[in-house]
């Protein structure tokens, strides 16, 4: 049968398509708020990190109501490295909103997330976004999403998909850009009509399968799914089926769906909604929870393999202590143990000889927010270089993740764009033309990704668009280029002085300013030559009673360069570390020491 009073939907974009306003719009639209309730933006954004930069990092679920009939909608991550969030998450849907800005059009993202849920089968509705953007062209946008489609291989039912135009932040859709509706009831009006309600049998045996995960302080794990087939009950005994094949029962201690923005217990959830439940202790993505005397069978959901590792220990810089309030390689232990619980994409390893704990993830964005959690929590630690993940095959041959890389630029920079790949050791794979736009695709080793983005925006002057996931294994080709200038050494514990930095900011770039707290090994800045130099950053000038025949000349500093967390992670070098603080971030030399540095580099 069809559930005709639900309907399962999610949302796919790219970063900043205006996904999460949208998402606002229709909570006001349908009634979950007040009146006069004080509302904040992006209310689904509850993410510190989340509302600075942005975008969405965690996918959520909630739910509306409208004309009787309950829309489970689950607001997905658009950025690349959270993108196996979304794979898994489509799992649960039956058809999805395909958000689109009505200026850029469709993007990397948005295209490998589409092509996933075109294969699912689901549904998809068009929404431009942002029509009442100045240079907006929603039509052609039109086209080109019906382009992407085709590329894409949709099927002829989803080639023939509603259309729907919006504007988030003004609070309106519309069937066509120019008409003069202003509520949102059209795109409400056609999630009814166009998705359709999930096709069950509530007589069969139960079959849930686990899709993401939570975790609460107070009852562990928490699983969330669909419910394919029967139905669930609060207190049934359920038989749960691990990925491995291996299986055990349990009890199912609570029940949730999902209403508005939370949850709500409830004592038992008919096929077709999507659910939380508390008692599978060790649930993942993946589990099936089914019947005990009838078990179900579900194709599996394969969990994205991390690709990158990064090995966080407790500080030994000079400074420790004097900005975070945990510094302990135990409390870091512990709290990247509790991260384990909650963030299953994350692989966290306590390394043997005690040197750190390793954390494996998707890329350099997926480790950095965590790294950013942590420092406003208060701890103070040290990471190294991001290092890939290698496999060997049967052979012994070593394997490397490979990605597939895709950039949308002007057609005027495509020549530099494959410039940049060519010496990062990346392949050109295939190059479309569209209007004044290039679209390439290329292979590349993960570790070549490393400032990858950096030097594209550089050669590009800001103007490409690169997204890039994990493709395969395949052989090590080589090392990466490395970087191409030396840095910058402090040379003894002192804060910097004016007068030092004037005199090095003519010989390179400078990381620090004046009167910053400054100690030996700490990189202070990036020279314009090849090779480490060691300078001193607090020398002052010398006072005597001659006078100068000229006026001394003022100083002027350039502002130094600042690292967010993610360009430090792509700067440094193997022989490097990142000092992270609740205050601030700071590049050093594994051995501080100047020498014992040429002492490891005489016996290396």
């Amino acid at each position: 049968m069809q559930q005709t009073a639900l309907r399962n939907i999610a949302i796919i974009a790219h970063v900043d398509h205006g996904k999460t306003t949208l998402v606002d719009r229709l909570l006001q639209a349908t009634g979950v708020f007040r009146e006069n309730q004080q509302l904040t933006e992006r209310i689904l954004d509850s993410n510190e990190q989340e509302r600075e930069r942005g975008i969405t990092i965690l996918a959520k679920n909630f739910a509306i109501r409208y004309q009787g009939i309950k829309i489970n909608v689950i607001d997905t991550p658009g950025h690349a490295d959270f993108g196996g969030e979304v794979e898994r998450v489509l799992n649960m849907a039956d058809g999805a909103l395909l958000l689109v800005d009505a200026f850029e059009g469709p993007m990397p993202q948005t295209r490998f997330v589409l092509r996933h849920a075109l294969q699912l089968g689901l549904k998809p509705i068009v929404v431009i976004n942002k029509v009442d953007r100045r240079g907006g062209q929603p039509l052609v946008v039109l086209d080109a999403v019906f382009e992407l489609m085709l590329q894409l291989d949709a099927n002829d039912q989803q080639l023939d998909f509603p259309v729907v135009y919006t504007s988030a932040t003004e609070g309106y859709a519309r069937y066509e850009p120019d008409d003069d509706n202003n509520d949102m009831i059209p795109l409400l009006d056609t999630i009814i009509s166009q998705v359709p309600g999930p096709t069950v049998d509530l007589e069969a045996p139960l079959a849930m399968q686990i899709c993401t995960v939570d975790h609460s302080d107070y009852v562990g794990r928490i699983g969330i799914g669909r419910i394919f087939s029967g139905t669930l009950h609060q207190a049934e005994n359920v038989l749960v089926v691990k990925n491995d094949g291996s299986s055990y029962q349990t009890t199912i201690k609570q029940l949730f769906t999902f209403e508005a923005l939370g949850r709500v217990e409830c004592d038992e959830a008919l096929a077709g909604d999507i659910v939380a439940v508390v008692g599978v202790d060790d649930a993942d993505v993946g589990d099936l929870i089914t019947s005990r005397l009838s078990p179900q069978s579900l194709d599996p959901i394969e969990v994205e393999q991390p690709t990158m590792a990064v090995v966080f220990a407790a500080s030994t810089s000079p400074l420790v202590g004097r900005e975070g309030s945990i510094v302990g390689a135990r409390q870091i232990n512990e709290r990247l143990q509790r991260e384990a619980q909650s963030n299953i994409s994350m692989r966290i390893t306590l390394l043997p000889d005690g040197a750190g704990v390793e954390v494996a993830g998707r890329g350099i964005l997926h480790l950095s927010v965590l790294m950013e959690t942590m420092r406003r929590e208060g701890y103070e630690f040290q990471v190294g270089r991001p290092q890939v993940l290698y496999q060997r095959d049967a052979s012994g041959r070593q394997l490397e993740p490979i990605e597939e890389a895709t950039v949308d630029v002007p057609s005027e920079y495509v020549g530099k764009v494959i410039e940049v790949f060519g010496s990062a050791g990346g392949e050109l794979v295939s190059m479309t033309q569209h209007t004044d736009r290039g679209f390439l695709v290329f292979r590349i080793p993960s570790r070549s990704t490393l400032g990858l983005r950096t030097r594209i925006l550089n050669a590009t002057r800001g103007e490409a668009v690169l997204f890039h996931h994990f493709l395969e294994y395949g052989v090590f080709n080589g090392e990466a280029p490395k970087r191409k200038f030396g840095v910058m050494i402090a040379k003894t514990n002192e804060k910097s002085v004016a007068y030092a930095l004037d005199t090095l900011q003519a010989r390179g770039t400078l990381f620090v300013g004046p009167g910053e707290d400054c100690y030996e090994g700490m990189l202070v800045g990036e020279s314009t030559r090849v090779g480490d130099m060691v300078v001193n950053v607090a020398r002052t000038k010398h006072l005597t009673n001659m006078r100068s025949s000229t006026a001394d000349k003022a100083i002027q500093l350039t502002p130094p360069v600042t690292f967010s967390l993610e360009e430090a992670l792509e700067y440094i070098e193997d022989d490097e570390l990142i000092e992270v603080t609740p205050q601030s971030i700071r590049l050093r030399k594994r051995i501080l020491s100047t020498i014992d540095r040429r002492k490891a580099n005489k016996s290396d």
